[in-house]
């Protein structure tokens, strides 16, 4: 949608304004996320939660079950559970597999076969097992647990109910939706009726069960359990808990990939407003949810407000990190992009006050490429002399960093395109130069960083890169087509080679992926 030859640039302008709002929100994880590389994923549970979030679940939770056992073997059973419990939480999975193991053995032998303490065990180490994907190991713990369960209580004890809780959980992590569906519907029919439908838990299994109806594509009968259960909590006083909050974030994120941006809009205003109460401007979360809501504004084409959000944010990112951290020159690729489409709005009744908006946004795109710059080259630096220090971060801010510089690049030869065509130039064809010199950068900063797997071997650079490689080749050919020459610096059959080659690996990558 980039297209430049003949009149197309200049004509088009509905086509900028498209490709810009695509382009905001596909960014989203530039500057959204302490983790920014996977803040526009919609992760569910065992793929996004940390090991502590992980262990609140029932069977983790460190024992004092009142059993009136007591044996050499009943004993070893609680050391080793809480020992198992501990080295999960510290993230020494293989150790807390060896305690968990132990202690499934122990219980066998301390309180026999079919004893809720070994459904207990089993529980645990399946837990464990999901979390380290070894699925095949997890589900026969988890529906021996379950069976232990109904025929030691029954099958309406709350105990069985946190079972099928937990084999949903389990089932959702596979993308076993009609699984996750059964087992979570009949976890919640027990939650209700011994609980009560005004408990936490019983909101936290309706949560679920509406991400599960949500992935099958049920939006309306998701969305109501999903709100319901942020209603009980609300009613229960932990409306501001990071829980609720979560659930908060989770149904904005569906609203706006549902293109419900109104909806989106209010929650994420009642996010941002509870987080300056608590919080303030000096919380990395609260300049979070001020960047979502931004965003959500632009893509809304409230660009003011969202140009003022994305300011504020900026300001408190600077104080809260350094004026040369990754996230500041992703918070200015945001206040670029959003100055380009104010212009856009402005190029016809004030072109004076659209070209002043260009500048500014030229000036967040230099201040953008030069932080990404230095970011790129002091991971490279580091991941030479560390090998095995912080070696994932360090990768990270590279792979972050080189698609900030890229999208950068891109940009910036859009509005070196859209600032010419706005002033009276004498020389009529340098917009061209600049735009073709501002994509040329790009290609040849991906080059120059492409030897290092921790910048370029991941597909979400690839894609960007392939992005500004299809821009240069549409730009060349408009020149082409017009009798003008270009720099002479690519041609045109090795820009066709370079995104053939490019698309080829993209493609391997995502079959690799699955």
């Amino acid at each position: 949608m980039f297209r430049l030859g003949g009149d197309a640039w200049g004509k088009d302008h509905k086509e900028f304004s498209w490709w810009f709002i695509v382009a905001a929100q596909a960014a989203i994880f530039l500057g959204t996320s302490s983790n920014p590389a996977f803040a526009d994923r919609e992760s569910i549970e065992s793929n996004s939660e940390n090991n502590a979030e992980a262990a609140e679940i029932v069977g983790l939770r460190r024992i004092d079950d009142g059993s009136v056992v007591s044996n050499i073997h009943t004993t070893k059973w609680r050391v080793f559970t809480d020992n198992g419990r501990d080295s999960f939480l510290r993230g020494k999975l293989e150790e807390a597999e060896r305690f968990f193991l132990s202690a499934l053995q122990e219980a066998k032998e301390g309180f026999g076969e079919r004893d809720p303490h070994v459904a207990s065990s089993c529980n645990n180490l399946a837990e464990l097992y999901r979390v380290m994907k070894a699925f095949d190991k997890a589900e026969p713990l988890y529906l021996e647990a379950v069976n232990i369960l109904e025929e030691s209580f029954g099958p309406q004890d709350i105990r069985v109910g946190v079972a099928f809780h937990n084999l949903g959980q389990f089932y959702l992590a596979q993308r076993r939706l009609e699984e996750a569906q059964i087992h979570y519907e009949r976890a919640l029919k027990i939650k209700g009726r011994v609980l009560g439908f005004g408990h936490p838990d019983y909101a936290d299994t309706m949560y679920h069960l509406g991400m599960v109806l949500h992935l099958q594509g049920k939006e309306k009968e998701s969305e109501a359990l999903i709100l319901d259960s942020i209603r009980i909590l609300e009613e229960a006083g932990q409306g501001e808990s990071t829980v609720c909050l979560k659930r908060l974030r989770h149904l904005a994120q569906m609203y706006l990939k549902s293109s419900h941006f109104e909806d989106a809009e209010n929650l994420q205003r009642k996010i941002l407003h509870m987080l300056e109460l608590s919080k303030g401007w000096h919380s990395v979360e609260t300049v979070l949810a001020g960047e979502r809501l931004a965003l959500t504004l632009q893509t809304a084409g409230k660009l003011r407000e969202a140009q003022e959000l994305f300011e504020r944010c900026l300001e408190a990112r600077k104080t809260l990190l350094t004026e040369g951290h990754i996230q500041v020159a992703a918070n200015m690729l945001h206040l670029a992009r959003v100055g380009m489409l104010i212009s856009n709005q402005l190029r016809k009744r004030n072109p004076a006050e659209a070209i002043v908006e260009l500048d500014k946004a030229k000036g967040f795109l230099h201040n953008s490429i030069r932080i990404a710059r230095e970011v790129l080259n002091k991971s490279v630096k580091q991941r030479g002399l560390l090998r095995n220090a912080n070696s994932a971060e360090i990768g990270n801010d590279g792979r972050i960093a080189m698609i900030i510089l890229l999208q950068s690049f891109d940009s910036l030869g859009l509005l070196d395109l859209t600032k010419q065509e706005l002033q009276e130039s004498r020389d009529e064809n340098s917009h061209l130069v600049e735009a073709e010199d501002a994509l040329l950068q790009c290609m040849s900063s991906y080059k120059e960083f492409a030897r290092e797997r921790s910048v370029s071997g991941f597909v979400e650079v690839k894609v960007e890169y392939l992005s500004c490689l299809k821009h240069l080749a549409s730009l060349i050919e408009g020149i082409s087509s017009e009798g003008m020459r270009h720099s002479q610096e690519v041609t045109m059959h090795e820009l066709n080679y370079e995104i053939s080659q490019v698309e080829k690996e993209i493609s391997q990558m995502r079959r690799h992926k699955k």
